[in-house]
């Protein structure tokens, strides 16, 4: 799909979102130790290394990104993209004034969702 056939506001919270899950895993390729303390403990007690975890979620989170960006039935990756963003502000509550802005994202997550939402009234 073309997303620049898209109309403007739509094309606008596309964007907004798939950076939103873009970034983190470029930056980690660079700077690992700044983005592996944002995983809650559960997640480290299946015995995988630090970096492992860190980069197969920063590859569902690219998948995520251009499935939003280009993809169709983006109903199925922005109600995954606002899950995680949520699960992620929940699990790191302490860092809450850093996180702030992803409760905004998820919420343009399921704005995205709800415009694309395979039955029922729009």
């Amino acid at each position: 799909m073309n997303p620049l056939r898209l109309p403007l506001p739509e094309l606008l919270l596309r964007v907004a979102i798939a950076f939103a899950f873009l970034y983190p895993p470029i930056a980690a390729l660079g700077d690992p130790d700044s983005w592996t303390g944002y995983f809650p403990g559960f997640m480290l007690g299946f015995g995988l290394d630090e970096l492992v975890l860190l980069h197969v979620f920063g590859a569902l989170e690219g998948v995520i990104a251009l499935w939003i960006l280009f993809g169709r039935k983006v109903f199925y990756p922005s109600i995954v993209a606002a899950l995680l963003l949520m699960a992620i502000v929940v699990f790191n509550g302490i860092q809450f004034p850093i996180l702030f802005r992803d409760v905004s994202i998820a919420l343009a997550a399921l704005a995205l969702a709800f415009m694309h939402r395979p039955y029922g009234e729009r």
